[in-house]
């Protein structure tokens, strides 16, 4: 027989000890999943049609919402504020996916670290930066940047100031994706290798923004050195979190 009451009871304690949680981080995770669903992307909502039709009212979505750096640059108004919108956009469920894994796993230790209010200000304001960096880089470009990956990429460079000796399980694929065990700042630093090298060798067609990724991890490690430098860092081998090589 199920005991409802101990199951109910479970989860009012659940919900009550998350409250008091990273809720920035957990809230930041609810509203992108929120918005993919209802969006026509997620193809969820037959309001948005099928074939054709749903192609066409995604394109339309990721141009009012996305980051066109031919518009940004320009100095629209009204692009200037799509480096924030865009930061709750994604292009697929595997991007999405991903996306609030790596915010799950490195934003939660990173938002009790810094407090709520700096740490949304400091997700924010990183993934506006990104995204601009991205922009100035390719000023003519058309093609519409969505994700909160340079925002993430933030929070990691901050993660890597604040918890250097965390232990990150992480997945290699030239390691047969065998999950293994390592310091946070050999992960991390390898990471950011492999995004400058991804950035150099990218343009400004479709595909994956690696230099908002280098931009974000490039601002948010220096601003957590600038902010935090006199205060407790965790230097043991924490056991802390679990992730994956590439967000």
């Amino acid at each position: 027989m199920i005991d409802w009451r101990g199951a109910v009871r479970a989860v009012l304690g659940s919900w009550r000890g998350a409250r008091g949680g990273p809720t920035v981080t957990y809230g930041l995770i609810a509203a992108c999943c929120v918005l993919f669903v209802i969006s026509p992307v997620s193809g969820l909502d037959p309001a948005h049609g099928t074939g054709d039709q749903l192609l066409a009212a995604q394109g339309v979505y990721f141009r009012r919402w996305g980051v066109v750096p031919a518009e940004l640059m320009s100095g629209e108004p009204r692009a200037l504020l799509t480096p924030l919108t865009a930061l709750f956009v994604h292009g697929s469920w595997l991007h999405l996916l991903g996306n609030m894994l790596f915010l799950y796993v490195f934003g939660a230790m990173t938002e009790e670290r810094m407090g709520a209010v700096e740490f949304a200000l400091f997700y924010l304001g990183t993934g506006y930066l990104a995204l601009l960096g991205y922009a100035a880089a390719h000023a003519h470009s058309e093609q519409t940047l969505v994700g909160a990956s340079g925002a993430i990429s933030g929070v990691l460079g901050a993660f890597l100031f604040l918890f250097p000796r965390a232990r990150v399980t992480s997945l290699f694929p030239f390691l047969f994706f065998l999950p293994l065990r390592f310091p946070a700042w050999i992960v991390l630093i390898f990471w950011f290798v492999l995004q400058w090298l991804a950035a150099r060798a990218a343009g400004a067609g479709p595909g994956v923004a690696y230099l908002a990724h280098v931009v974000g991890f490039s601002v948010g490690f220096p601003y957590a050195w600038g902010r935090h430098r006199g205060g407790d860092r965790v230097k043991a081998q924490a056991a802390a979190t679990e992730g994956e090589s590439q967000p």
